[in-house]
């Protein structure tokens, strides 16, 4: 009798721990499911670059540096560049030059322009010419300045061009970032101006937020100071302004009538003009921002600054309030690291995307808790590598798109290959 009920014992216990087993397997199933529906862990996106897209713009037609991109709900892929002021010098010098004096040291047909021939840059004259004016083209085959405002589709062909001075507004003197709002409008900044644009998509003006000249200040909430770039909440009709070259704050305003609606500075405190605090990776942060480079909003309705010369993100609430922040690779100094962000397009957005120009690649991060998964790209000047990386951007299908500012100058396309699993996330370098 003892020996049955030890066995039956035994056999209980066997039961009980088969029925835990098969709970625990199947809780992990279901994790693990779970885990892949939503993106896994640690996994992050593979992509590669398409080395033929955009294709070739047409008129001899050249991009300066390029420092803004957003992408509309048909894929159509937007940027905006600085033109002839921004080429490179030397790329420049090429395009017009003056014809050499004859031989024999007579003057030169036509003479000099009046104030005589701008000096040369050293190294961009040949031996025998005299210095460009800038004014005859070398030949029929190179070069110029596209226009501003580019569109392109999901397949690279330039489909609409626009923009520079005109009639009812101010064009900024240099610009920075450009946005398409859900009723494909376009929303232009410039950072050596005081104003924001809104255009419709053919280039039709629409509204002017401030006035060139006429910024106040931190306080001022007519104006803006040299701002970054803009992002558009269709849902509250809201326009967040990355105000930060000038003045270090984001600013919103109704997005229809221009009204000013409510600001915030660092750690969701108001806006000050204090004296920028010189950053020391050695020291502890600045409670102030340096430049707010970008204002990103996420479908759970956070708010992500860029403060870019102190390598940080900062998350808010829509009425300003602070959440948290991060540094990425702390050390970094001269222009900094956040000069953009992006979100995955997964339900969750469980990804950010980082466009360091100062480090010249694309960040991906989990968004929670702000971990530097891995990067995309190193310095270089061959396809998918980078020159001070600007903005990044992705579009429905998650192919991302970024953008190189100073002679980096070009718009780079690269495809999603699907999500694999880091196995070591690469850290913040802190």
């Amino acid at each position: 009798m003892k020996i049955k009920r030890t066995r039956n014992f035994y056999v209980g216990v066997t039961i009980a721990a088969v029925v835990a087993c098969l709970a625990i397997a199947q809780y992990t199933l279901q994790t693990v499911a779970s885990a892949q529906e939503n993106g896994g862990g640690n996994r992050a996106g593979v992509y590669e670059v398409d080395r033929m897209w955009p294709k070739p713009l047409p008129n001899n037609w050249v991009l300066g540096s390029t420092v803004g991109l957003s992408i509309d709900a048909r894929d159509h892929v937007f940027i905006v560049h600085r033109g002839q002021a921004s080429l490179d010098q030397k790329f420049a010098s090429q395009m017009a030059f003056t014809p050499p004096a004859p031989r024999g040291g007579g003057a030169q047909a036509g003479g000099a322009p009046a104030g005589g021939f701008a000096a040369p840059a050293a190294g961009n004259t040949v031996a025998g010419y005299a210095p460009s004016d800038m004014t005859k083209p070398i030949s029929e085959f190179c070069c110029s300045a596209a226009p501003p405002v580019l569109e392109f589709d999901p397949e690279g062909n330039l489909v609409r061009h626009w923009g520079g001075p005109g009639s009812g507004f101010e064009w900024p003197p240099s610009m920075h970032g450009i946005t398409i709002d859900g009723k494909d409008n376009v929303w232009l900044a410039g950072n050596a101006g005081h104003t924001i644009l809104k255009f419709s998509k053919d280039g039709k003006f629409l509204l002017q937020i401030g006035k060139n000249g006429a910024s106040k200040g931190n306080t001022d909430t007519a104006n803006v100071n040299r701002p970054a770039e803009v992002e558009v909440d269709m849902a509250a009709n809201e326009v967040y302004v990355a105000d930060g070259y000038g003045n270090r704050r984001v600013i919103v305003y109704d997005a229809d009538k221009g009204t000013f609606k409510r600001m915030w500075g660092a750690y969701g405190k108001p806006p000050t003009d204090d004296a920028n605090v010189t950053y020391d990776p050695t020291r502890p942060l600045a409670t102030n921002w340096q430049t707010v480079h970008c204002a990103a909003l996420a479908s759970d309705g956070l708010v992500y600054v860029c403060d870019r010369v102190n390598n940080r993100i900062q998350v808010f609430r829509k009425d300003g309030t602070y959440v948290k922040e991060a540094q990425i690779a702390k050390r970094t100094l001269g222009d900094g690291v956040t000069f953009d962000i992006a979100f995955s397009k997964d339900a969750q957005q469980r990804l950010l995307y980082v466009a360091d120009g100062a480090n010249h690649r694309v960040w991906q991060l989990l968004r929670e808790p702000l971990l530097v998964l891995n990067h995309i790209g190193n310095g270089g000047r061959y396809p998918g590598q980078f020159y001070a990386t600007h903005n990044v951007s992705l579009d429905s299908k998650g192919n991302m798109y970024t953008v190189e500012t100073y002679t980096g100058a070009r718009l780079q396309k690269f495809t999603y290959k699907g999500a694999a699993n880091v196995a070591k996330p690469e850290g913040n370098h802190n």
